[in-house]
């Protein structure tokens, strides 16, 4: 199996690629959709991805307390620089998370199943698992979104 470090270098890799890509088009175009049915706004999916950690790993691994509105998360939008604050805080808190983590151990609490997890039983080690899916899923959907909307903004 894989060292929690090894864990935190590829789910941080994710986090890190999609920052740079909502840093890199900036508050207008990290803002905007590309021209496709049902489309997020990278800032909206950036946003979604520090909740999905904070919830995952936050309360059901490290059984911390977080407010989490899902729905919200997918119409967020505002300015770059404070989502980008929040990713590197966000890192910091899953990086002590799975540290301190005991993977076989039952989860804190149990996610609602509107959360799309699976459908059985799950434990901490497999909440984690679950977050690095979602990173690394939203970091390809996300780079997939930048080209289209750089496209679109090309005069």
């Amino acid at each position: 199996m894989i060292s929690k470090d090894d864990y935190l270098y590829f789910a941080g890799r994710a986090l890190d690629g999609m920052a740079g890509i909502v840093a890199g088009l900036g508050d207008e175009l990290a803002n905007s959709r590309p021209a496709l049915p049902g489309a997020n706004t990278p800032y909206a999916l950036l946003t979604h991805c520090v909740g999905v950690v904070d919830y995952w790993a936050g309360v059901l691994v490290a059984g911390r307390a977080v407010v989490r509105d899902r729905d919200a998360e997918f119409t967020a939008a505002g300015p770059v620089e404070p989502l980008l604050a929040e990713v590197s805080a966000v890192r910091e808190r899953l990086a002590s998370d799975v540290r301190a983590a005991e993977p076989q151990a039952s989860l804190r609490a149990q996610p609602p199943g509107s959360f799309q997890g699976p459908d059985r039983e799950l434990n901490r080690g497999a909440a984690l698992l679950h977050v690095y899916e979602e990173l690394a899923q939203h970091h390809g959907q996300m780079e997939i979104m930048r080209d289209a909307i750089l496209a679109q903004a090309r005069p």
